[in-house]
């Protein structure tokens, strides 16, 4: 029999060499995540505190894309009307396809009258057919025209302009969010505005078309030009974002426009159910006054339908009629909220300014169904490309965002445990091991 204290040296012995082989073994990876009893959440919520104390830019989709105002990142895009007859192939693959399915409708183009659009053969613009928002057909289930009820959805159309700046210092001042609507021309002309309206204010940008036509009047072709170059400069300027609304200028679209921006971007179109009509207080067309009664109307009444009012940040004035009216919506009790936000994401590929970006391979529609499929590894490889290129990202209409996050990630952290076991230098295990042998011998 051993005495006491021999089994004590013997126990000990043991110990210690199991210990020199844990801790040699925790060392190699002590870096890596461990579980533990912690809250649901790890993060604080967006509107946390702390989050204006570690602030950064928006995220990215891993993708270089060139200075949003830089010669680099205006190359290649139309200065003017885009020429359809120049569109990438993708793009004119993806709407002959679309044609082919049946899912783009047979509808000749409208008439431009220099008013509204007249459609040929005395075609019924409020048929079941058409559907001309601009005559206020509502039928089309993909067309949103109302906010929830209780709600003020703010959005702005024809930005990014100088007289943007007062409305942005306007909305920052009273923290709210808005929807903006951009021209695409206007964002080449005015990067200063876009950056603050993105980056400053963290808003919701949309399209706007590239030159404000009425888009009954054009083409297929030409409607896809003015969707998919403004498209792509959005997508390039915030990081690999695809924007998920679109809004058509002077409220002029039908079923078939709005089953282009639906089948081959991903678009939905959103319109209005009120009308101020302040962007021709400049020219004399209606005053501020006339614009605060129709206000004053409209939020003093029934909060059902919530309301979606046309406006603008096209001038000072028009600026003005929002930041005159924005009182009235507080003092009756209605929610104010970013049109985008509605329905809880403002892009197709990602939630908001600050939440990840889901990489996509393109901007069209047939494009987005191979996003999980790629990588932030791969695309950070990647320059941004240019709307003659096929190589820029996209996303999945209808993705849950809040489960973005990559896939397999446990059995990546799985090999990566395995791999740090056996990069404990062997010179450590071999001493242990010595010790370990001779602490048995004895005992």
């Amino acid at each position: 029999m051993f005495s006491s204290s021999a089994s004590l040296v013997c126990l000990f012995s043991v110990v210690y060499g199991l210990a020199v082989v844990h801790a040699a073994v925790v060392h190699a990876h002590d870096h890596l995540p461990t579980r533990s009893r912690l809250p649901t959440n790890w993060y604080h919520d967006d509107d946390h505190a702390a989050h204006i104390l570690f602030k950064r830019g928006p995220t990215t989709d891993g993708v270089n894309y060139a200075t949003v105002g830089s010669p680099a990142w205006s190359a290649n895009f139309p200065q003017g009307t885009p020429d359809s007859t120049k569109n990438p192939q993708p793009w004119t693959d993806a709407l002959n396809a679309a044609v082919t399915a049946g899912k783009i409708p047979d509808i000749p183009p409208s008439k431009a009258t220099g008013g509204n659009p007249v459609y040929p053969n005395g075609l019924d613009p409020n048929s079941a057919q058409v559907c001309s928002s601009t005559y206020k057909c509502n039928t089309n289930p993909d067309v949103i025209w109302n906010a929830p009820d209780g709600v003020v959805g703010l959005a702005f159309d024809d930005g990014p302009q100088p007289a943007s700046d007062q409305l942005y210092a306007f909305l920052q001042q009273n923290n709210e969010h808005a929807t903006h609507f951009f021209i695409g021309i206007n964002i080449l002309n005015n990067a200063n505005e876009f950056i603050t309206a993105f980056e400053t204010l963290e808003d919701d940008i949309a399209v706007h078309t590239w030159t404000h036509p009425y888009m009954t009047t054009l083409s297929n072709d030409d409607v896809v030009a003015q969707l998919g170059y403004t498209m792509e400069l959005i997508h390039n300027s915030t990081g690999g974002r695809l924007p998920r609304y679109w809004r058509p200028p002077y409220g002029d679209s039908d079923n078939r426009v709005a089953a282009i921006a639906k089948e081959i971007f991903g678009l939905t179109t959103v319109v209005w159910n009120q009308d101020t009509e302040d962007w021709s207080i400049p020219s004399g067309g209606t005053t501020n006054a006339i614009v605060q009664a129709s206000m004053t109307k409209w939020l003093t009444g029934p909060k059902s339908p919530g309301l979606i009012i046309l406006e603008h940040e096209l001038y000072p004035q028009t600026v003005q009629a929002f930041m005159s009216a924005y009182p009235l919506m507080k003092q009756n009790g209605w929610k104010t909220m970013s049109v985008a936000q509605i329905q809880n994401a403002s892009y197709q590929n990602s939630a908001n300014d600050s939440d990840v970006v889901i990489p996509q391979t393109g901007i069209l529609l047939d494009e987005q169904t191979t996003a999980a499929s790629s990588t932030s590894s791969s695309a950070s490889s990647n320059t941004a490309s240019n709307p003659t290129t096929t190589n820029s990202p996209a996303s999945t209409s209808g993705t849950n965002l809040g489960a973005a996050s990559p896939s397999g990630a446990g059995t990546a952290l799985q090999k990566n445990v395995a791999s740090h076991m056996f990069s404990v230098p062997i010179g450590i295990f071999a001493a242990s091991f010595v010790v370990i042998l001779s602490a048995l011998a004895i005992c």
